[in-house]
């Protein structure tokens, strides 16, 4: 049979094109599209809110390198995912949101789940939004994202399906083109004159981004040949060895590293945006010469560099190594190196006294190949610098949008993504509020994901900028609830660790476990 409804259709493509999870919540507009779901042999994970929703295919995304897919209901629906589209935007993140939407608008007021212009309204926090006129447009639509997804900086993108479209009978979409999609390459004088750059320096300085982290196996190795020093964004940990002796870590954000910039007498950035949330400051800090390296040619203009290439971040460090000698040496001492990583990790920890230790005690405790994702909070703010990350990509977090209420519903995505292999999920106190009712969602699918629950009883981070302000702290103390009792209401299971020893091993039992786990950790926790 080749015809179907439409939305039937659409869950057949899909499939047909790698898509195994699709995340989301039915309503009476878009039932068409659940018609085919399972006759098309894709799971579908029920999320409580399609903001959850949302952020679990984001972290399905992270951790399965597809793309994330969504479907959600017309208005409300759509408005409700627009948080995860605004934060999968920020930090690259290829997540298709497939919506239902009303036949006519213009002329017909007072419609269920009306809206001005939900098109326009997705617009704002994705790279592109379009309504269905047919089925062609459909399957068009769909395989645009996909190539996109594939061969230019991923970020999500919006298909809204007009209800009578949806169920319209239409036939299947055609095979996928056997085109060859191609990322964008440097040339080869790109890459020699890079080598020789490198090469010629005393003090060269590798700053790899989140954009890098396909090339991590070659990064460490270019690094050392090259004799540079490096050091990663906080997206980019794990992508130099941590073991490597010039390696400055992801301390970019304190601002005593412009200093190590300002040594340099060449930066090379590759795959990194350089944005406010990566530097939080101003200026890189850099004297010498700068070259950029990003497949994002919008990228790079601030700031301009000496030299920018457009480019694939993975082929480029490949085809850098391949053009280099085995060795170069260079004024950088490890011990230099050391000395800074050392000040950068003491002022880290005398900014929020007290979360070092536990972010180290429960670095121990778990699996070199866990998968984190965390929420704005205290404890990963510390963590991101000070916990070194021996693999890449193996730590998410809301980086440019900074929005509440991410860890626990992407950790969920990136479990269901990762069966058998171990994810943890940090939260705040505050954040984990925002997306608590996703705890049902983990619970159903006895996902073993431990839920760390940082609570200092309050927004301590907003509290402390009030104070900085000289603003007397207001609005920064909510009555939590009791934690552990709500999570068992939910039939999870939940811990409250009195040691640091004790919530490693909390931590421990719940890889282990027949669900998920909330770990309550009271800040003050010590050995």
């Amino acid at each position: 049979m080749t015809q179907r409804p439409l939305g039937a259709q659409i869950s057949h493509m899909l499939k047909a094109r790698g898509v195994d999870v699709i995340f989301g919540i039915p309503g009476v507009h878009n039932v068409e599209m659940y018609r085919g779901i399972e006759e098309a042999g894709i799971t579908h994970i029920l999320a409580r809110h399609e903001q959850g929703a949302g952020f679990m295919a984001d972290g399905y995304a992270r951790a399965s390198g597809k793309p994330g897919v969504a479907y959600v209901i017309t208005g409300p629906g759509l408005t409700n995912i627009m948080t995860p589209m605004g934060q999968a935007y920020s930090d690259s993140v290829p997540l298709l949101v497939i919506s239902s939407c009303l036949d006519e608008t213009a002329a017909k007021r007072g419609q269920l789940h009306q809206m001005i212009d939900q098109e326009g309204a997705a617009a704002c926090v994705c790279d592109w939004s379009h309504e269905v006129k047919s089925a062609e447009v459909a399957y068009a639509l769909i395989d645009r994202a996909f190539n996109e997804f594939a061969t230019a900086r991923p970020r999500p993108k919006h298909i809204q399906v007009p209800i009578a479209i949806g169920g319209s009978t239409v036939e299947a979409a055609p095979d996928r083109p056997a085109t060859s999609l191609a990322r964008p390459m440097a040339q080869p004088d790109e890459i020699l004159s890079t080598a020789k750059a490198l090469t010629s320096a005393k003090r060269p300085l590798i700053l790899f981004g989140g954009g890098a982290k396909a090339g991590a196996g070659v990064a460490t190795e270019l690094a050392r040949r090259s004799g540079s020093a490096t050091m990663m964004s906080y997206a980019g940990r794990g992508v130099v060895d941590p073991s490597y002796e010039l390696d400055l870590g992801a301390f970019l954000a304190r601002p005593d590293s412009a200093k190590a910039f300002a040594q340099a007498d060449l930066v090379l950035v590759i795959g990194s945006e350089l944005a406010e949330v990566d530097l939080w400051r101003t200026e890189l800090g850099h004297k010498g010469q700068l070259i950029r390296v990003d497949i994002d040619p919008t990228e790079l203009d601030h700031p301009a560099a000496e030299r920018s290439i457009v480019a694939d971040a993975a082929a480029f460090l490949e085809n850098l190594l391949h053009a280099l000698p085995e060795s170069n040496k260079t004024d950088w001492v490890p011990d230099e190196i050391a000395a800074h990583k050392a000040r950068w990790r003491a002022e880290t920890d005398a900014e929020r006294p007290g979360i070092v230790a536990v972010a180290d005690a429960l670095r121990a405790a778990i699996p070199d190949d866990t998968m984190i994702y965390s929420d704005m909070t205290q404890f990963a703010y510390v963590a991101k610098e000070v916990w070194p990350m021996s693999r890449p990509g193996h730590w998410h977090h809301p980086f440019g949008y900074g929005t509440l209420g991410y860890g626990m519903p992407a950790a969920i995505g990136g479990a269901i993504a990762r069966q058998g292999k171990p994810t943890l999920a940090i939260c705040g106190d505050s954040g984990f509020q925002y997306t608590l009712q996703e705890l049902g969602t983990a619970v159903e699918h006895g996902l073993p994901l431990p839920i760390i629950l940082w609570d200092n009883g309050k927004l301590k981070e907003i509290e402390d900028s009030m104070i900085r302000s000289q603003i007397a702290p207001n609005a920064v103390i909510a009555r939590n609830p009791d934690f552990v009792a709500l999570a068992k209401a939910y039939g999870a299971h939940a811990e409250s660790p009195k040691t640091l020893d004790e919530m490693g091993q909390a931590a421990r039992k719940a890889f282990e476990a027949d669900r998920p786990t909330l770990i309550h950790v009271k800040a003050g926790l010590k050995g």
